[in-house]
């Protein structure tokens, strides 16, 4: 098994921290201060209540004389001024979406939000969404990043122009931050059945469409004409300057998707800024009308209502199905998003940086904020009666795995019921099994009862005991260091009091959930790499992670490993109809929250795996680094309670392989990744195809494979490059 590499966090009293684990065990050391970031301990908690986010307007519907009506919306991602910290703090300038156009809604809230308004879907009814880029001043010109652009990633790289975007720039000397226009891409996080078009390729941004685009810039990703042609074809929506129009079937299950950001080599940064909201599918034959009740056989009684269309704003009702979007975030004094603009934040590196090493100049393995954020306010609090209420929770965080623990609040019972593709196949007790407290992995989602009615009238605090540093797995206070109690280690407060009237819903151990449908037997098994590359030049630092292939089988014995970068051609390339196995090998000392798009998939099980590298100096990439074996004689051991159910993200844990099963239906081109958004900004995620290549589809430029990328001869794009590079 790989050392722990060593790692910056940033810890509740605005040092830096300096962590390293290997044989010998956890090293620890106290570096310089950050100066202007703002101190965690000097934010009033528990002062804001919680912002319940409205229903997204329609613009309108759609009606077809054949086919089923859409639901069509006008959605902008726009530059604002939120009052994130508590009041006198001063407010901090953010992205987030929000409808333009509200014609189709009773009451519409025209709003743009940090998380951003919920999206309500029914089921089978396509919702239509215009994307617009709206990242420009008053006067239509482009707003740069708030955050430092890292140029020296595979990224989507504007400067390139045509010919050189969305690849990685050479450069004759370290450049500075990117300062240009700003592209997007829109990825609902848990659409299945999406076509390809319509699923934010990152590969297929856009910028805005400003008044001052440089002159050479590209301004649309390698994809997007050919998915625009997509789009005309299937739906007859023409795409056009500064935005894309996508289709969402709304075939699945109900569940609790999220929107956000998914651009080439930015999505950390473009997420960090703001933009993400609930994407709530509802209806539908496994829906919540299928929950029935034990004790009668008839339909049982969920915790609500939620927010609706033709709600006011602030709301007049009460309510009792609340989503919770929990991130983690650090700020300047000025009240300012702070992230790390040099990867000395991260483990001291001060150069020589690309070119002159392997070592990118911004980017960083990892960030963990020192500050909680819910639903957009800093632990905010929210007024419960003593009754059951319904949460669906969502990890939005960068890299940080929660681990949110109930067990503070005196007589609270916490039960699962539902999680990324809808139900459960039974509900999971948290209570009894694990002590009220819940695990969820960046991305991933729970929809839970939570019920306060034997909890005493009075204040209460959500903790969490995961970490503030990368996530290995085991138990914390014993495997980890829990988060700094006095900061990470809350979330928000629950105000208890007396109910207002009877309780009417079903106690969650009555509830008999959907039947989860069986798949055909699998007939492919596909073995997948988790990998890190380490630098040449600096010890124990992280130059990209990697996705890669597994030659032979593992299972039989020690099987060498393949590393493959974003732009190598598709290696994963399922036939429509086929299910598949997919193996998630992890040889690298982290977990990590796995993504596929456009696909729900089973846990099948997990299982102790062997990592062996060449030369552990090289880290776990490279051509052939190593092999994986799955340890002989071990057992597989089933998935956890709170995963048997459809999922899109799952927890692939250090020395183990971690098997999903699914089914491919719907041809295209699509991505499977990391969901610690760092990682996937760099190398950790891959393209994959269902069925053949599309006639005309764009081709992967050649390129040359190795962590060590050295300067290369000067070109349009690196003149470019080098001219944002101030």
């Amino acid at each position: 098994m790989v050392s722990r590499r060593t790692f910056l966090k940033f810890t509740g009293a605005t040092t830096l921290t300096l962590f390293a684990t290997g044989v010998g065990g956890l090293r620890r050391a106290i570096a310089q201060a950050v100066t202007g970031v703002l101190d965690p301990l000097g934010i009033t908690k528990f002062a804001t209540p919680l912002l319940i986010p409205p229903v997204m307007p329609r613009a309108g519907t759609i009606r077809q004389k054949s086919g089923k009506n859409v639901d069509y919306y006008e959605i902008s991602m726009r530059q604002f001024q939120q009052q994130i910290l508590p009041v006198p703090l001063p407010p901090t300038t953010v992205w987030g979406y929000g409808a333009v156009n509200r014609a189709g809604s009773r009451n519409g809230v025209l709003l743009h939000n940090a998380p951003s308004l919920t999206i309500e879907a029914d089921w089978n009814r396509p919702v239509r969404v215009k994307w617009i880029n709206q990242l420009v001043d008053a006067s239509g010109n482009y707003l740069p990043h708030l955050l430092p652009v890292d140029p020296t990633l595979h990224w989507a790289n504007p400067p390139g122009g045509t010919m050189h975007r969305d690849m990685r720039p050479t450069f004759t000397a370290t450049p500075g931050p990117y300062t240009g226009p700003v592209p997007i891409v829109t990825h609902v996080h848990g659409a299945a059945g999406v076509g390809d078009e319509s699923d934010g390729y990152a590969e297929a941004w856009y910028l805005p469409a400003a008044n001052n685009i440089p002159a050479g810039y590209a301004t649309k990703g390698t994809w997007y004409d050919f998915f625009a042609g997509k789009a005309v074809t299937k739906f007859g929506t023409a795409w056009g300057p500064g935005f894309a129009t996508f289709q969402y079937p709304v075939t699945q299950r109900a569940s609790t998707a999220w929107y956000h950001d998914h651009t080439l080599g930015m999505t950390r940064l473009n997420v960090y800024a703001g933009p993400a909201g609930f994407f709530i599918i509802r209806g539908g034959p496994e829906g919540d009308g299928a929950v029935r009740d034990s004790r009668t056989g008839l339909a049982a009684v969920l915790p609500g209502p939620a927010p609706k269309d033709g709600d006011g704003f602030p709301p007049k009702k009460t309510y009792y199905e609340i989503p919770i979007a929990i991130q983690d975030r650090s700020f300047n004094a000025d009240g300012s998003l702070f992230y790390p603009n040099t990867r000395e934040f991260f483990d001291g590196i001060t150069g020589p940086f690309i070119p002159d090493s392997d070592v990118s100049p911004f980017w960083n393995p990892e960030f963990f904020g020192n500050v909680m954020m819910v639903n957009g306010n800093t632990w905010p609090f929210q007024v419960v009666e003593q009754r059951r209420y319904r949460f669906r929770l969502l990890n939005g965080c960068q890299s940080r795995f929660l681990i949110l623990d109930f067990s503070g609040i005196t007589g609270v019972e916490v039960w699962q019921i539902g999680n990324e593709g809808g139900f459960l196949a039974a509900p999971v007790n948290h209570t009894a099994l694990g002590g009220n407290r819940l695990l969820l992995g960046p991305a991933e989602r729970a929809d839970v009862i939570v019920d306060f009615t034997n909890v005493p009238v009075g204040n209460w605090t959500l903790g969490n005991v995961g970490p503030d540093e990368p996530f290995g797995g085991g138990v914390p206070g014993v495997d980890f260091p829990v988060a700094d109690p006095a900061t990470t280690g809350q979330v928000m407060q629950f105000t208890v009091t007396p109910p207002l009237a009877p309780d009417p819903t079903t106690p969650p151990q009555f509830l008999v959930l959907p039947a989860i449908a069986a798949l055909p037997a699998p007939t492919v098994t596909r073995p997948l790499a988790l990998l890190e590359d380490m630098s040449r030049f600096f010890a124990d630092a992280p130059a990209e992670t990697l996705l890669g292939t597994v030659q032979g089988d593992p299972n039989a014995g020690a099987a060498p490993w393949m590393a493959q970068a974003w732009e190598d051609p598709v290696t994963e390339n399922p036939a429509v109809g086929v299910t598949e196995v997919w193996e998630f090998y992890n040889g690298t000392a982290d977990a990590h929250p796995m993504h596929i798009h456009e696909r729900l998939f089973k846990v099948v099980d997990r299982q102790p795996i062997n990592v062996v590298e060449v030369d552990p100096t090289m880290g776990t990439g490279g051509a052939m680094g190593g092999t994986f074996e799955v340890v002989p004689g071990s057992l597989p051991t089933p998935p956890e309670p709170w995963e048997n159910g459809w999922k899109d993200t799952v927890i692939a844990y250090p020395g183990q392989v971690t098997r999903v099963t699914m089914r491919f239906e719907n041809p295209g081109q699509y991505v499977w990744h990391c969901h610690i958004v760092e990682h996937e900004d760099n190398e950790m995620m891959r393209p994959y195809r269902i069925g053949p290549e599309q006639p005309g589809q764009p081709m992967p430029m050649p390129h040359t494979m190795g962590g060590m990328r050295m300067a290369g001869t000067d070109d349009p794009a690196t003149d470019a490059n080098d001219s944002q590079s101030a």
